[in-house]
This record gives C-alpha cells, sequence and structure tokens, in this order.
C-alpha cells in the first residue's frame, strides 16, 4: 500500500453495497483507465480494504475494480 495515495471511499469494503451504481475498470481497460457502468450485483474482494479498488461483478457480468460510487 502506497502511504502517499490518498484513501478513497471506493478502497473500502463497508462502502460498496449491493445495487449501487459505480464505476469499474475492467481488467482488459486496466492500461487505458475506461470506465464501464453499472449496478452492482456481487462484491468479490473479502478483504476490508483494497488500494486500486474493491472488486466487483456487475448485473452485466463484467468484473472489475470500483473507481467511483455513482449512486450510494
Amino acid at each position: 500500500m502506497n502511504l502517499n495515495t490518498p484513501h478513497t471511499p471506493n478502497m473500502f469494503r463497508v462502502n460498496i453495497k449491493l445495487g449501487m451504481e459505480v464505476d469499474i475498470v475492467l481488467k482488459k481497460d486496466q492500461r487505458t483507465g475506461k470506465r464501464t457502468r453499472g449496478k452492482v450485483q456481487w462484491i468479490l474482494t473479502s478483504a476490508p480494504f483494497h488500494s486500486r479498488g474493491i472488486k466487483v461483478t456487475l448485473d452485466t457480468r463484467q468484473v472489475g475494480r470500483v473507481q467511483e460510487i455513482i449512486n450510494p
């Protein structure tokens, strides 16, 4: 964990709820940072914190790390 990076809500599992609208980065889009928006169907990260964002599955079955919470 890089202590110089500010912690944002997307890094903490407690802030991610099923059904909330989020922007994620898919594995294939990690280099470009392209975001995909959708509703959280499953939370895959079991740890309470992850420095690159909590990994989720959207209702479209796409998997990626949460970059921003759109609609809590």
